[in-house]
């Protein structure tokens, strides 16, 4: 019989990526959690991890494994469901996060209507990082996320997670009100390749986004102000000091002199929610979904 312990930290490794790291996420000391993969290992006769470098690197075997310890996670997802007394109405404490923008403009004006059709639903919110969404989930901490889809998410093939659409984000280019341009009913982005703009240093996806746009108008944008939050960016720009792509889910403050302009080729951010494998088969989850899909609309 395999120990579902030790196939947790299994788990653990490959989502985090090091024996440390899974050890920190589950509250374990690093050779606590190697002598469980180890003990796994001699359970089941066969090799989990091997050498790679300083580091280990997970076998064939344990890659077979993995196969079907994410399976047992999305059915025990399930098992949890079909064993609550009032399965058909969502009740208990409900978990979602994700980023700032879309917990103020997707999550947060769905928690009373949810509340209010459901008594006995508790809703919480936690704001967080990209990469925290997918490691909230995994280790059980939160119900369910809206991502943003980046090259470094899990694939919509994982079967730790159930990704799916949400919104498409559409990016603006955000003017002084007086700017010349301000009054066009559809920017062309190469009109503004000699504006000074207004980019993150930051690695981020709005970064990639603003640089991949003005790449494409044919042109590399004079980055004249670093800003990240929003509405930082929104004051640079209403003191004449830049123009900058924002995507529509960012709330500008709407006292400031700016204008929002609409692109003819607008870049977009895909927007998904993402659950563990087997999750949307909670009603609460099922019904957080459904009320997002809603308001994103």
């Amino acid at each position: 019989m395999i120990d579902l312990r030790r196939l947790k930290v299994l788990r653990a490794v490959a989502h985090y990526g090091t024996i440390t790291a899974a050890a920190r996420a589950m509250h374990f000391t690093t050779s606590a959690a190697s002598q469980q993969i180890r003990q796994l290992g001699r359970e089941l006769g066969v090799v989990l991890l091997e050498p790679n470098g300083r580091n280990v690197r997970l076998t064939e075997a344990a890659r077979t494994l993995l196969a079907h310890a994410d399976a047992i996670e999305s059915r025990w997802e399930q098992a949890e469901v079909d064993l609550r007394s009032a399965k058909d109405e969502p009740a208990g404490l409900l978990r979602l996060c994700s980023m700032p923008t879309a917990v103020s403009r997707l999550l947060v004006p769905v928690v009373a209507p949810l509340t209010a059709k459901y008594p006995r639903l508790t809703v919480q919110l936690r704001e967080v990082e990209q990469q925290q969404a997918f490691d909230l989930l995994f280790s059980g901490d939160v119900d369910l996320a809206v991502i943003e889809v980046t090259p470094a998410n899990p694939p919509l093939t994982d079967p730790r997670f159930d990704q799916r659409p949400l919104t498409d984000d559409v990016f603006d280019l955000v003017v002084p009100a007086d700017h010349p341009r301000a009054a066009d009913e559809e920017a062309d982005l190469a009109d503004f390749a000699r504006d000074d703009w207004i980019i993150s240093s930051v690695a981020c996806t709005c970064r990639e986004h603003t640089l991949a746009a003005c790449g494409a108008a044919g042109f590399t944008p004079h980055i004249a102000h670093d800003a990240l939050e929003w509405n930082a960016i929104a004051h640079l720009i209403a003191h004449h000091l830049g123009v900058a792509l924002v995507p529509r889910l960012a709330y500008l403050p709407p006292h400031l002199p700016v204008t929002r302009l609409r692109l003819a080729d607008a870049p977009s951010r895909k927007i998904m929610t993402c659950t563990r494998g087997g999750g949307f088969a909670n009603p609460a989850i099922a019904a957080a979904h459904d009320a997002l899909v809603d308001v994103a609309a």
